[in-house]
C-alpha cells in the first residue's frame, strides 16, 4: 500500500492575500471571528482567494467490533446493522441533517456482522463480519487493515466535490477509539473512556478495565508498534477505512470535516502517517464523549460547535456545514470598503 503524500497548505504569499481580502471587507478587523479563520484555511486548502464549497458529501462508515464480547456497550451488536437499515430508510439523525443542509450522504458497509445483499444507497466494502476481540488478539490482520485503508481511499476517488465529512456507526467503537487514543498518545485510559451509547458509571469503569487489560496483553509489542500496527491491534474496519479516506481526501486537497470521538481517532492514526493532513481538517464539534476534548487538545484542534453531541453518524459535520458556507460566502460576496465606498477606521 502506498500512503498518499500530503503537502502542507502553508503559503506566505497566499496567506497575505487572504488576510488582505478578509480585512478589507466592510467590517471591523476580526469581527467575524472564527468565520475569518475558516475562510482563510479553506482559501489555503483550495489555493485561492475565491474559495467555494462544491458538492459537500458525508461518508458514514459502519462496522462491528469483537470487543463487544466483553460487555462494553449498553446496546447489543445487532444495533449496528439495524441502524444501517435506518440510514438506508432515510430515518436517522444524519439523514435529517444532511438533507436539511443540502449534503450528499453515502453509507458504507466496512465490516458489519450482517448480510445486506445488494442495496441502493449502500456501498459494500465489507472487510469481514466485524473485527476480532482485541482483549485477546489483534482486532484484524495487517492485510485486512491495509484492505480497509485502500477501500477508503478508493471511495474518496469516486467523489466529485471538494468538501467531505466523516461519520461512523458501530456498536463498540468508542472502546476501540479509546484504546487507539491511549496507545498513540499515552494519555491514561481513564481519561480516554466515556459513556459511549449510555453506559452507567459502573459500565464505564468496566470498559476502562477491559481496555487496560487489553493493553497489558499487547504490552510486549506496543513500544515497537507504528501507527498501522496500533490500528491493526485495536482498530475497527470503519476506523481504518475512515483513515484511508481521510488520507486520500488530503491528497486531493479537499476540506475535511471531522465529526466526533471515533472520527477523530481515525484522524489521529492518519495524521501520524501524514502530519500535514491536519492543515485540511475542520473539527465540527467537541463531543460529550469524555476523551474527545483531550484528543482535540492533543491535536492542537479547536472545535466549531459545543452542543454536547455524542451520537456519531457524521451529525456534527452536517450541523457545522452552514458555517463553512458562511465563511466562503463572505469571502467571495461581501463588499470591500473600496467597492462599497465606506470609510475605513482611521489611525
Amino acid at each position: 500500500m502506498l500512503i498518499p503524500t500530503i503537502c502542507s497548505t502553508h503559503d506566505d504569499a497566499l496567506s497575505a492575500l487572504l488576510d488582505h481580502a478578509i480585512n478589507h471587507k466592510t467590517k471591523p478587523t476580526g469581527s467575524l471571528g472564527r468565520l475569518e479563520s475558516i475562510a482563510k484555511q479553506i482559501g489555503l486548502i483550495q489555493r485561492t482567494t475565491q474559495a467555494e464549497l462544491v458538492k459537500p458529501t458525508i461518508l458514514v462508515f459502519a462496522a462491528d467490533h469483537g470487543i463487544v464480547e466483553e460487555g462494553i456497550s449498553a446496546y447489543p451488536q445487532s444495533v449496528t446493522w439495524q441502524m444501517v437499515e435506518n440510514f438506508l430508510a432515510d430515518g436517522a439523525a444524519i439523514n435529517v441533517f444532511a438533507r436539511q443542509n443540502g449534503c450528499a450522504l453515502h453509507i458504507v458497509d466496512a465490516g458489519v456482522n450482517h448480510d445486506f445483499g445488494p442495496r441502493p444507497g449502500l456501498s459494500d466494502r465489507k472487510i469481514g463480519l466485524g473485527t476480532r476481540n482485541f482483549a485477546f488478539e489483534a482486532a484484524m490482520t495487517r492485510a485486512q487493515c491495509l484492505d480497509a485503508i485502500n477501500a477508503g481511499m478508493a471511495l474518496v476517488d469516486q467523489i466529485d466535490g471538494n468538501v467531505i465529512g466523516f461519520g461512523e456507526m458501530g456498536i463498540g467503537n468508542t472502546t476501540s477509539a479509546a484504546a487507539l487514543m491511549h496507545a498513540l498518545t499515552r494519555i491514561p485510559v481513564a481519561a480516554c473512556v466515556g459513556a459511549g451509547t449510555g453506559l452507567s458509571p459502573d459500565g464505564i469503569l468496566h470498559k476502562q478495565r477491559v481496555i487496560e487489560a487489553a493493553v497489558v496483553h499487547h504490552a510486549a509489542n506496543l513500544p515497537e508498534m507504528n501507527p498501522l500496527d496500533i490500528l491493526t491491534t485495536f482498530g475497527g474496519f470503519e476506523i481504518a477505512m475512515m483513515a484511508g479516506a481521510m488520507l486520500k481526501a488530503g491528497e486531493r486537497r479537499m476540506v475535511l470535516l471531522i465529526d466526533g470521538f471515533i472520527a477523530t481517532s481515525a484522524l489521529l492514526v492518519a495524521a501520524r502517517l501524514q502530519p500535514a493532513l491536519l492543515d485540511y481538517c475542520i473539527f465540527s464539534h467537541c463531543s460529550d464523549e469524555a476523551g474527545h476534548r483531550q484528543l482535540l487538545e492533543h491535536l492542537g484542534a479547536r472545535a466549531l460547535l459545543q452542543l454536547d453531541l455524542r451520537l456519531g453518524e457524521g451529525t456534527g459535520c452536517a450541523l457545522a456545514l452552514p458555517l463553512l458556507h458562511a465563511a466562503v460566502n463572505f469571502l467571495r460576496q461581501m463588499a470591500t470598503f473600496d467597492s462599497a465606498q465606506v470609510e475605513q477606521k482611521s489611525g
